[in-house]
């Protein structure tokens, strides 16, 4: 999250990825951060555990947002 908003604060657009269960954390960071509105993408939790095929729906879902995220002003 530091480094997404790190980088939107320098002038190139970023996208964050969190899993939901970090979600209220990464909304805090960003307010601390000065971007109280900071939208980032969230995917399910865990990680770890997963799957190939699992993963591999995360990073689409992840990706997809990202892309909704970067396309839309800020």
């Amino acid at each position: 999250m530091h480094d997404a908003i790190s980088a939107e604060q320098a002038g190139t657009p970023a996208a964050a990825v969190m899993t939901d269960r970090f979600a209220r954390t990464a909304a805090l960071m960003a307010e601390v951060c000065g971007l109280p509105d900071y939208r980032f993408a969230v995917i399910p939790h865990p990680i770890s555990s997963n799957d190939d095929a699992a993963l591999r729906a995360k990073a689409a879902e992840a990706v997809r947002q990202c892309v909704e995220l970067l396309r839309t002003p800020r």
